[in-house]
């Protein structure tokens, strides 16, 4: 099952997420859709993967060394993380 998280990364800018994701090097696998953009309070990163089990292994395997990479070794917190299961699909 398809499962989308929506993230709340430790940093404000786009800027700080572009180096993120140049120290992530390849796209995860299971990695679907990224969606990147400024709410109200802040960044949001919105990802569509295959799986949760994707999602959790990206999460745990591969995020963390590269923040730790690209803000220093203790970021200024973890990204905070609403999962949600994929009940329904719509694509044009």
């Amino acid at each position: 099952m398809q499962w989308i998280a929506i993230a709340t990364p430790p940093f404000a800018s786009i800027d700080q997420f572009d180096r993120v994701m140049d120290n992530l090097g390849t796209e995860p696998d299971g990695l679907e859709a990224r969606y990147v953009g400024s709410a109200a309070d802040g960044l949001r990163v919105v990802t569509l993967w295959e799986s949760k089990a994707h999602a959790d292994r990206f999460f745990a395997e591969r995020l963390g060394p590269a923040l730790a990479k690209a803000l220093g070794p203790e970021p200024a917190g973890s990204p905070a993380v609403i999962g949600i299961d994929v009940a329904r699909t719509y694509t044009r």
